[in-house]
């Protein structure tokens, strides 16, 4: 499956969104050094290199190995090659209140950088401004996260085809994986979890070389890569029928997620969204057993902003990928949770996964 990089205006205007933000911070310049940053921000993906962005300069350094590769990524910056210390470059280059990711920085690279910094510069933390940006997706990385939603919808549809009972939920996972690069995706976007029964009841399971028993829930929870954006959906499914009380939990997540779906739109509280969902599941008498979050940003990272949490704060905004995923947890018997992942817009969000939500059944 072929999905165009982003185009050069597009790359470039990222960086003068950049360039506005730090004149509002009276920053001079912005030294980024996360690699999911710099790939945002230039094109770049190797695994060395870094950028300066001021309101009127973009500077990207790598070493040798990645001349030739940045030639071809690297757009709207000029490209330096540097050598042993690129650190001490990148610091001899910054000016006046210079910005750094400080959420990124370790201390060690931190105190390096003030060594060599130049003469009347002063290093600044600069909290997470490019994943603020980040945030908001434009079409490109939207068509890319559909790519790679579409990729992760077809292995589950191979899933269901093949079936579930007596394969081990560690086959089963390596299984997905391969289907998805079969298909196209770079890769999964992160290691898949197949959690059948009880196994359920853990939200981040291992997949374990045991066999899926008949007559059981299995939670499955995977996503697909593809240029570097990343996918995430959960389906719970059945290996024959199970009993009321599972059929009673499932459809109450799934109740739970049809609502806080529903409102999730540009405008909303991160806080409020969460609490539809909440006061569905807590209405159930299950509140203690939804332990986390009504879901996260995905991007170039599984997990990044914003958080749809009851902890959180802000708003949602259009252009947000957000996941949408309330769960149900008990201990000892089984675990339920559903999940979309969804751009937000003014009205009703753009859901990317497309796989049934209504409890599909497989041997």
């Amino acid at each position: 499956m072929n999905v165009q990089t982003p185009p050069a205006a597009t790359v470039e205007a990222r960086s003068d969104r950049l360039a506005a933000r730090l004149a509002e911070l009276e920053l001079d310049s912005l030294l980024v050094t996360n690699l999911l940053n710099v790939r945002y921000l230039t094109g770049f993906t190797g695994t060395n290199g870094a950028c300066i962005v001021t309101p009127h300069e973009r500077l990207f350094l790598t070493d040798f190995r990645y001349v030739e590769q940045a030639e071809a990524q690297v757009v709207g910056y000029e490209r330096i090659e540097s050598g042993r210390d690129m650190l001490g470059e990148l610091a001899g280059r910054l000016r006046g209140r210079a910005g750094f990711e400080d959420s990124h920085v370790t201390v060690a690279t931190h105190a390096k950088l003030g060594e060599k910094l130049a003469e009347g510069a002063e290093l600044v933390a600069a909290g997470t401004l490019v994943e603020e940006l980040r945030a908001v997706k434009d079409p490109s990385e939207i068509a890319a996260m559909r790519a790679a939603a579409e990729l992760a919808d077809a292995a589950y549809g191979h899933m269901r085809e093949r079936g579930l009972a007596g394969r081990t939920e560690r086959e089963v996972a390596i299984t997905a994986t391969r289907t998805m690069v079969d298909l196209g995706a770079e890769g999964a976007s992160f290691p898949p979890i197949v959690a059948a029964g009880p196994a359920g009841a853990l939200p981040h399971a291992v997949p374990r070389d045991v066999e899926i028993p008949p007559g059981v829930l299995v939670v499955v929870d995977m996503g697909a890569q593809v240029d570097g954006y990343c996918s995430d959906c959960t389906r719970t499914l059945a290996t024959g029928p199970v009993d009321d009380g599972a059929l009673e939990v499932y459809e109450l997540v799934l109740r739970a997620q049809q609502e806080a779906l529903a409102a999730t739109r540009a405008g909303a509280e991160l806080p409020a969204v969460d609490g539809v969902a909440r006061a569905i599941i807590e209405a159930a008498g299950h509140g203690e057993r939804f332990g986390h979050g009504l879901g996260h940003g995905v991007g170039l990272e599984v997990h990044e902003g914003p958080r749809v949490a009851k902890t959180a704060s802000g708003r949602l905004q259009a252009g947000n990928t957000v996941t949408v995923e309330p769960g149900v947890y008990i201990p000892g018997e089984l675990g339920v949770r559903i999940e979309d992942l969804v751009v937000v817009t003014d009205g009703e969000p753009e859901v990317l996964t497309g796989f049934p939500k209504d409890l599909v059944t497989t041997d």
